[in-house]
């Protein structure tokens, strides 16, 4: 178990960030103690892991949950996807895909990986940077003080409360999958329901409303990462591109 201050000096991330992945629901404590300290055992250590390599892939963090919290996720094999993304660009990433490797190998009882270890070649000093002024700019220079411990802004608590959440998300998804799977055109209204669901579930999980032309840019978002991509067409071959012109067509109705 480790305090969150340790987990920051491991991970090379700043403590009031770790507070904001809670606070946003993304990275939760194992648990809090009497005194207020929250600490992390192996699993969040993992899931920070995660959190980081999304975050050098430059994928939001509103969509990170999507992607960890998604019923069908498994970490050894989102690691080998990450693993052939990261070979590509070997030169940049060189000890990210060894910290990577030696994780995998972990993962599969091959090897022990120490958990200090866990971030080596992850965090960029220039992007961590980046990300402390965004922060500062988002939040203003008293945002420490303004993360409550409750994470009261959390929209979904807890381990039973999120796999609510997911299972939702998979009910909608199912729903419009197999639209495509029937060949029901994108453009259709008789998706409008579902895409008025998974419009609400999306809000949900940023904790605000946001202008429907914000909808039709998350399509654009799905389609530009890989790891998006693999998950729509894992459930239904096309279903990629088909939810983000669905998305974009219900988006455009609304105008």
């Amino acid at each position: 178990m480790y305090t969150v201050k340790q987990v920051a000096e491991m991970s090379g991330v700043s403590v009031r960030t770790l507070h904001h992945y809670h606070d946003i629901g993304l990275l939760f404590p194992v648990q809090i103690g009497e005194n207020g300290y929250r600490y992390y055992g192996r699993d969040e250590l993992l899931r920070l892991q995660q959190i980081l390599i999304y975050r050098e892939m430059d994928i939001p963090l509103s969509e990170m949950g999507l992607l960890l919290d998604a019923l069908e996720y498994d970490r050894l094999s989102t690691l080998q996807r990450q693993r052939e993304r990261v070979a590509s660009q070997s030169a940049r990433y060189a000890e990210m895909l060894k910290t990577i490797d030696h994780t995998i190998a972990d993962l599969k009882g091959e090897c022990a990986v120490k958990d200090a270890d866990l971030y080596d070649g992850i965090v960029s000093p220039e992007k961590q940077a980046e990300y402390e002024v965004w922060l500062e700019n988002r939040f203003g220079p008293e945002f420490a003080d303004q993360v409550q411990s409750s994470g009261k802004n959390i929209t979904v608590k807890g381990d039973a409360g999120r796999k609510a959440f997911m299972e939702e998300l998979r009910d909608i998804e199912t729903g419009l999958a197999e639209f495509c799977r029937k060949g029901i055109p994108p453009q259709s209204m008789a998706l409008d329901p579902l895409l008025a669901r998974h419009w609400q579930w999306v809000q949900d999980r940023w904790a605000k409303s946001a202008p429907i032309s914000a909808y039709s840019s998350l399509a654009d978002i799905y389609l530009a990462h890989p790891e998006f991509v693999a998950r729509y067409e894992a459930i239904q071959k096309g279903f990629a591109n088909y939810l983000a012109a669905a998305m974009k067509s219900w988006a455009a109705r609304q105008n």
